[in-house]
């Protein structure tokens, strides 16, 4: 009972912290939602096996291999999948509402609704269009000097920024593509882009920028862009450098040192997840950022 208990006191803030976007759907893992149902991930996925009427692919599917990597790449809880010929299966809204039927246990229903609760109050915010920024202190932020004060601004940015400014979602390919393409547009004499995940597709969106335009692209080196890639780039849109850096969680745009945009996924990505795009408006932001993208520069 004690464990149930403990169970039934998570808050929406840890259940969102298991949720993730795969083929434009929220979901949750496997895994994680036997722990929270207290099950073994086999017996739920055994469970799910004998219903499978109820699982269509809307409500529930099993992550491929590329997916399976993304996953493993952004958690690091997940690194024993990163061998394994096992891939996980995941459950979107409606598909974990049904695992507590399958399962017919209390903890089951009542976590269920908790999760479901917590699906509910992010739509709401999603929607609320609210004006985040505002709701941080002007005058803290003039105060702000060190790497350290910086990342928790941006942190706090990053997780409320579906309500600022732009919102694609799954689908709108041309409108997300369209409106990144403006942004590149809009450097009149450098680019940067803070992507830990570039491919070609990537590049296709760069090669839009204005004749002449230097691009700097700051990334872990996870997407897939080769030194061809770059080489082929450069024979046609010079000029662009790649870089190798850690200490980037989030996406930025980086236009003429001037300005700064925080995007929700990465741009290889437009339109095929929901994602927002924030305009970062304060001037200590944006000048401390660009301060921290120059010391990494240099190391």
């Amino acid at each position: 009972m004690e464990n149930n208990n403990s169970m039934l006191n998570i808050d929406d803030q840890s259940i969102q912290n298991l949720i993730f976007t795969f083929r434009g759907k929220q979901v949750m893992i496997d895994r994680d939602l036997a722990e929270l149902y207290q099950v073994q991930t086999k017996r739920l996925n055994e469970q799910v096996k004998r219903n499978i009427e109820r699982f269509p692919i809307e409500f529930c599917f099993q992550l491929n291999e590329d997916e399976k990597n993304e996953l493993v790449a952004n958690c690091d809880r997940f690194d024993i999948l990163k061998h394994s010929s096992s891939h996980p299966y995941v459950f979107t809204e409606q598909g974990i509402a049904m695992l507590s039927a399958v399962l017919r246990s209390d903890i089951a229903i009542r976590v269920s609704i908790k999760i479901i609760n917590t699906f509910v109050k992010m739509r709401h915010f999603l929607n609320a269009n609210a004006l985040v920024l505002e709701r941080l202190d002007r005058v803290e932020l003039k105060q702000l000097e060190t790497d350290q004060q910086l990342d928790r601004v941006l942190n706090y940015i990053s997780s409320n920024m579906e309500v600022k400014q732009n919102i694609f979602f799954d689908g709108q390919i041309f409108d997300a593509f369209s409106f990144i393409v403006e942004i590149v547009k809009k450097a009149k004499n450098n680019l940067i882009l803070i992507d830990n995940y570039v491919d070609v597709s990537t590049l296709n969106i760069l090669c839009k920028k204005n004749s002449g335009i230097y691009v700097h692209i700051y990334t872990a080196g996870k997407g897939s862009l080769t030194d061809k890639d770059v080489e082929l780039f450069n024979s046609q849109y010079p000029k662009l450098t790649v870089k190798i850096i850690s200490g980037f969680h989030d996406r930025f745009i980086i236009i003429d040192d001037t300005e700064i945009y925080l995007l929700g996924a990465s741009i290889k990505d437009a339109g095929k997840k929901s994602f927002g795009i924030v305009k970062i408006e304060s001037k200590d932001i944006i000048r401390g950022l660009i301060e921290k993208v120059s010391k990494m520069n240099d190391e």
